[in-house]
C-alpha cells in the first residue's frame, strides 16, 4: 500500500506539471517582445497660469522680528469691511447678541489672537495675510468671511475665533462661514 500511495503521489504530480505546461500562456523556450508605447505630442503647448502662483518672497520662521516687519510692511494688510472700537471683556462674560457687541467683540478678537491674522506686518512678513470678516447675523447663528492666507487650517481659526465670540456672547448658537 505504501508503494501503491508513491506511485499514486508521483502520477498525480506528472498530471499537475503536464496540466499546468497546458495551461501556461508561455511556451517553455520564452521569447519575449517588448512594445514600447509612444505619446504622440503633437498637441503639447505652453499653458501660461502662472499668475495663479503667489511669488512674493516672505522672511522665515527664524528671521528676526525687525526683518518680518520689513517685509511685512509691503504687503497689504487685509482689509476689514464692517470695523468697530473693539470691546475687550473677560471670557465669560455675557454680552447681548447685537451686532454692535459682535463687531466690537471681533474687532478685540483680532488683537488677542492676531498672530493668526494678517493685521501686523511681522505676521504678513512670514506670509500670513488672512483676515476675518463679519458678514451676517441669522438668529443665533453668527456668519462671517476669511479671506488671505492663514498659518492654520480655515476650520481652525473659524473654531478659534467662535470661540472667543462664543464666550463672551453665550446666545451665539453658531459661528459659520459665509458659502
Amino acid at each position: 500500500t505504501t508503494t501503491m500511495k508513491a506511485s499514486t503521489i508521483l502520477v498525480s504530480l506528472a498530471l499537475l506539471s503536464t496540466k499546468a505546461l497546458a495551461f501556461s500562456p508561455l511556451p517553455s523556450i520564452v521569447s519575449r517582445k517588448t512594445t514600447h508605447l509612444k505619446s504622440d505630442w503633437s498637441d503639447f503647448q505652453y499653458l501660461d497660469d502662472d499668475e495663479d502662483i503667489d511669488t512674493t518672497v516672505y522672511a522665515v520662521e527664524d528671521d528676526t522680528q525687525e526683518y518680518k516687519a520689513e517685509v511685512g510692511a509691503a504687503l497689504e494688510g487685509p482689509i476689514i469691511e464692517m470695523d468697530a472700537d473693539p470691546i475687550f471683556v473677560e471670557a465669560g462674560t455675557a454680552l447681548p447678541l447685537t451686532l454692535e457687541n459682535v463687531l466690537g467683540v471681533l474687532s478685540a478678537c483680532r488683537q488677542e489672537i492676531g498672530t493668526m491674522f494678517g493685521y501686523s506686518a511681522e505676521n504678513r512678513g512670514v506670509g500670513i495675510t488672512g483676515g476675518v470678516d463679519f458678514v451676517d447675523i441669522e438668529g443665533p447663528i453668527v456668519i462671517l468671511s476669511l479671506k488671505g492666507r492663514f498659518w492654520h487650517e480655515e476650520e481652525r481659526v473659524l473654531e478659534r475665533v467662535g470661540t472667543y465670540l462664543q464666550q463672551r456672547m453665550p446666545e451665539i448658537a453658531e459661528v459659520i462661514l459665509q458659502d
